[in-house]
């Protein structure tokens, strides 16, 4: 379990939890994906995206068109992680009314 954690929680992967989080209820195209993040730079975007796949927890799926289209999903490793994003949203709430 360390592991994965680790490898989610790379500086370079702080995007990571958000991807996550929005593709949990349905399949999203890049662009959704993209827009949804804002202002993070197409590489940056690109590289989670990889490394979420090479981790094992988004499947992506590329249907043959003109132009080309992508879709990211979660796999069942995928969907097991998003009860720990959950959790952590529900910490830092608890957190941030403690503070106010």
């Amino acid at each position: 379990m360390v592991g994965i954690i680790t490898e989610i929680a790379k500086p370079t992967g702080r995007w990571k939890y958000l991807i996550l989080w929005f593709i949990k209820s349905k399949e999203r195209r890049y662009s959704e994906i993209k827009a949804f993040l804002g202002d993070i730079p197409q590489c940056s975007h690109t590289k989670q995206l990889r490394e979420l796949e090479t981790d094992g927890l988004i499947n992506r799926k590329i249907y043959p068109e003109v132009p080309p289209r992508v879709e990211y999903s979660l796999t069942t490793k995928g969907e097991e992680f998003i009860p720990i994003i959950d959790l952590m949203e529900k910490f830092r709430k608890k957190l941030r009314e403690q503070v106010d």
